[in-house]
């Protein structure tokens, strides 16, 4: 039994070394010191010793299980060791690597050119007001002198949603709603988003479109045009050329457009000002009568100007844009150019 024991120790020490994982050491230790285990299975034969015999392989035997207990102990906390170092080197952080620059958003460029814009107008004293993407026919057409019969309905290919409803055309709408509202001295822009049945290189259904609205007791034509030569020079650059063209707009009267100066040719002529050097950007002109009536204002006191201009339409001349989709495409290498 001595050397049964002695042998034991042995081939637990021998394969207590060869143990890789965790597994195997379970595997070993039931093997060695289970309930069923080698150990278990010699000591079985103590009762066939002597009363002498039987004490010294008793003490043997617990020299043999705690050897073994400590050989599995040490093994166990290498085993730990090991691990927490492939862990350590797994999840290690290589700081001498370059860092990766993240990809940072920016703003879109119809946003980037209306918030200018607004922020011109805001430096000339212009307050924002805004107002319903649906509306109804009375404030889209009516109130701003565009009655149902009126052949200036034409001029928009609107988009009903039932006889009466509609997505504006314009933000004008928003201007009568503000004189309904408020008494002069009035000075508001409504920036927004406008739709007409309309789509090619220079027209989309939905496009954004800026409108002013100053309402006094005294305010003349040549105010107008100051403003709206301010905004140009300071939209485009100082040195550029502004002239007003009679117009018609059924909600003002005189009207006009204002051209600028072709920014691509320089007013030398080119394909994109059609060879006359100037390319329009807006319409404007003084608030007719007939609006001031439908909000009740007395257009015998109260006067005032009036102006629409599309963002877009300012955001391709400034950037040099020949197709309006590009806009609204979402194509990331057309957008990027802008952040």
């Amino acid at each position: 039994m001595r050397k049964a024991l002695e042998d034991l120790k042995n081939q637990a020490i021998e394969e207590i070394k060869k143990i890789s994982n965790f597994s195997q050491l379970k595997d070993v230790k039931a093997k060695f010191l289970g309930r069923k285990g080698e150990l278990t299975r010699i000591l079985k034969g103590l009762g066939s010793l002597s009363k002498e015999e039987r004490p010294i392989i008793g003490r043997i035997a617990n020299e043999v299980k705690t050897f073994i207990e400590q050989l599995i102990e040490d093994k166990e906390r290498e085993l730990k060791e090991k691990e927490k170092r492939e862990k350590l080197e797994a999840e290690r952080l290589d700081v001498t690597l370059p860092g990766r620059r993240p990809l940072i958003g920016g703003f879109h460029p119809i946003s980037l050119v209306a918030t200018e814009i607004i922020e011109v107008f805001k430096g000339m004293g212009f307050h924002i007001a805004e107002g319903p993407e649906i509306e109804t026919d009375y404030y889209n057409f009516e109130a701003l002198n565009i009655p149902k019969d009126h052949p200036a309905r034409d001029m928009q290919d609107t988009f009903y949603i039932k006889e009466n409803v509609l997505l504006r055309t314009h933000t004008s709408p928003v201007q009568i709603r503000v004189m309904e509202k408020y008494k002069p001295p009035i000075r508001i822009i409504a920036p927004g988003k406008v739709y007409r049945r309309d789509f090619d290189i220079s027209h989309t259904p939905m496009f954004h479109q800026i409108e002013g609205l100053l309402v006094d007791k005294r305010v003349t034509f040549s105010e107008l045009k100051g403003t709206l030569e301010e905004f140009a020079q300071r939209i485009f650059g100082e040195a550029t050329k502004v002239r007003f063209r009679p117009s018609y707009f059924p909600f003002t009267e005189p009207s006009a457009e204002m051209d600028i100066g072709c920014v691509i040719c320089k007013g030398s002529g080119c394909r994109v000002c059609k060879g006359t050097g100037w390319l329009e950007i807006l319409g404007c002109g003084m608030v007719d009568p007939e609006v001031f009536k439908a909000v009740g204002y007395d257009p015998e006191e109260i006067v005032g100007y009036a102006f629409g201009l599309g963002v877009e339409r300012i955001a391709m001349l400034k950037y040099g844009i020949d197709d309006i989709r590009l806009f609204f495409e979402n194509d990331l290498r057309f957008l990027t150019q802008f952040s």
